[in-house]
């Protein structure tokens, strides 16, 4: 399968996915506004959940490569800004994968949860390394705990991201980016 097809799979599924959410949509719709006949899903996933499995790791794929290219300024609180700064970009460009990841990572059990724990770890990790830098550099305080942190800050660059979109898309990304920043800056020096 090339890359455009999978590009368009993706956003025809975080299209219909926006407005009904992933459990109602079929093979048929996906494969319709795609573009792709229904057997080229079949054939390279199997059936629906594979392919939204396979969705899931392209977009959290997508976003660690746009997170990982913005983490190696030589100031590491800059490099954390922009690191946030890009997950609020990709949030607003794929608005139906932020809402799938928010809706699925906090459901219990969720169909695709082991999926999106392996996901989320591989977005944390890069979130920990960046917050590991701030806090080589001596700008947090020894006591904070990375992981926890990266965790809340994830959680918090999503549900903000989201707040922005549907509720005050009238904020600048850079206002958005301050205030899930606010997080940190807090512990930072």
């Amino acid at each position: 399968m090339t890359a455009g097809t999978q590009q368009r799979l993706f956003e025809a599924t975080l299209k219909l996915a926006g407005s009904r959410g992933l459990a109602g949509l079929t093979v048929d719709e996906i494969a319709a506004e795609a573009g792709v006949a229904k057997g080229t899903v079949y054939y390279n996933f199997g059936s629906k959940d594979g392919l939204i499995d396979a969705l899931l790791r392209y977009g959290v794929g997508q976003l660690a490569e746009r997170l990982r290219a913005h983490s190696d300024a030589p100031d590491p609180v800059a490099g954390l800004e922009s690191l946030v700064d890009e997950g609020l970009a990709f949030a607003a460009e794929y608005q139906g994968f932020s809402q799938i990841l928010v809706s699925e990572l906090w459901r219990t059990p969720g169909q695709w949860h082991e999926t999106l724990t392996l996901l989320r770890e591989e977005i944390i990790s890069i979130v920990k390394q960046q917050l590991q830098r701030v806090a080589d550099a001596g700008r947090l305080p020894p006591d904070v705990r990375i992981s926890m942190l990266a965790g809340a800050l994830f959680g918090t660059l999503l549900v903000v991201a989201l707040d922005w979109q549907a509720f005050q898309p009238q904020r600048s990304r850079a206002e958005v980016r301050d205030g899930v920043l606010q997080l940190v800056r807090g512990y930072a020096r």
